[in-house]
């Protein structure tokens, strides 16, 4: 009777006798609902080719976070060679892409990702059986290792890989469909976003199965796992073919939207900077590879046209990020969920926009003293005038640099006293409650 009870309410749970549902978890579905919005609204908000450019390679780097974190934040398997599975992906995406322009494979260019995904599955089987014989530093160093010759084979074979030049496409191919050729940026970012929610529920959905469960258990205490009866390396070895799947669509969408896949697609430096947004954003808490990847591309991208100097202020915030935000973003945005709970965020703003403001001069400061030696030691075959923060200034006079050195000083004592402040007011709604309790 129970078990018939069960089948037809699937969200029911049988206590004894009585049925009780499960209360519905609207806050996941507001969450989700406003992402599904967002990604609609978007490109209507910002029109210009550019943001539109930007978002689509936010929702491709989202895909392409979330899949490494599969194997750093659920399973706790470090890899500097993640860029493999997303860049075979792509090239396999490429070559049917070509095929399909030519008439020999039939193929709607939005199912593609799946033969990106499927790629990446396949050499997730193939190099993952090796990878995951080992755990820990050995893992790593392995991947690294396939990392660099999968990288040293894309210019060896060029007919495959198409040497140093890459291969290029053309994603407007067959008859359009209610109009849609994927010519237009936008229609690819929409395209991108569909991928990007579907695989981002799908991901999310797997965190919840036995599979992502033990994920986690194997990520915490293995030996505890082996002594109840699991095989780790099995766990980790599907997790590694689950995680290079969908970093396949991501390589495969990465294809669609350069019309173009190179040597780059598979080097380090492209796994370097997945792991850079996964741990940004949070590699503990699943939407912290989301805010990551949105930042990373906020550097690689937007400030890439502003300043040539832009690794430079992505190394220091990863530094920042590593000695005093460990756990990324995420955990920030975690931080504040007690105090909204008890109505006491209000009471913090006063304190935080303090805080900020503290930030901004300390931030000048640093942009004013980073773009001041640039200009001084590497482009100063062009001058040294320079203009920044709508001021033009001589970077060979002395007096830009007094004022970097008063911003520094002002913005230190300030932030000494915000943070303070901060932690101070802390203290004392962690004592008023922990009074009560």
């Amino acid at each position: 009777m129970e078990s018939t009870t069960m089948q037809q309410h699937p969200d029911a749970v049988v206590t004894g006798r009585t049925l009780r549902y499960r209360p519905l978890n609207l806050a996941r579905w507001i969450l989700w609902g406003a992402t599904a919005l967002l990604m609609l609204v978007a490109p209507l908000v910002f029109t210009g080719g550019f943001a539109v450019t930007l978002m689509s390679q936010m929702g491709i780097m989202i895909i392409f976070a979330l899949s490494y974190n599969m194997l750093l934040g659920q399973t706790g398997m470090l890899s500097f060679g993640h860029a493999v599975y997303a860049g075979l992906g792509a090239f396999f995406a490429v070559h049917v892409l070509n095929m399909i322009g030519a008439g020999k494979v039939w193929l709607p260019v939005s199912m593609l990702p799946l033969v990106g995904g499927l790629a990446g599955a396949f050499f997730g089987v193939l190099f993952g059986y090796v990878t995951t014989k080992k755990s820990g530093t050995t893992f790593a160093m392995i991947t690294m290792g396939i990392g660099e010759m999968v990288f040293a084979s894309s210019l060896m074979f060029p007919d495959f890989f198409g040497g140093e030049g890459g291969i290029s496409t053309n994603r407007v191919v067959g008859d359009p469909f209610l109009g849609i050729t994927f010519g237009p940026g936008r229609q690819v970012y929409y395209l991108i976003a569909a991928w990007c929610l579907v695989s981002m529920a799908a991901m999310y959905a797997w965190t919840h199965t036995p599979l992502g469960r033990i994920a986690n258990a194997v990520r915490d205490n293995p030996e505890r796992v082996e002594f109840i009866g699991y095989n780790t390396q099995r766990v980790r070895f599907l997790v590694v073919i689950l995680s290079a799947f969908f970093a396949g669509i991501a390589g495969a969408l990465s294809a669609i939207n350069f019309e173009i896949v190179s040597a780059e697609n598979v080097s380090a430096v492209r796994s370097g900077g997945v792991l850079l947004a996964a741990f940004i954003g949070g590699a503990g808490v699943f939407f912290g590879p989301v805010i990551g990847a949105v930042v990373f591309v906020l550097f690689a991208v937007a400030l890439s046209d502003l300043t040539k100097a832009w690794l430079l202020y992505l190394g220091l915030f990863f530094v920042m990020m590593v000695m005093f935000v460990p756990g990324g973003i995420a955990s920030l945005l975690l931080m504040q969920l007690p105090l909204l709970a008890r109505k006491q965020f209000g009471r913090m703003l006063p304190h935080y926009g303090r805080a900020a403001a503290a930030g901004v001069v300390v931030l000048a400061a640093l942009i004013l003293t980073v773009e001041l030696v640039y200009k001084v030691q590497v482009d100063s075959a062009n001058g040294t005038e320079m203009r920044l923060f709508g001021i033009s200034f001589d970077a060979g006079t002395l007096a830009p640099w007094v004022v970097a050195a008063a911003l520094w000083a002002a913005g230190y004592v300030a932030w000494r006293w915000a943070a303070g402040r901060v932690r101070a007011e802390l203290d004392r709604i962690q004592a008023e409650f922990g009074g009560h309790a």
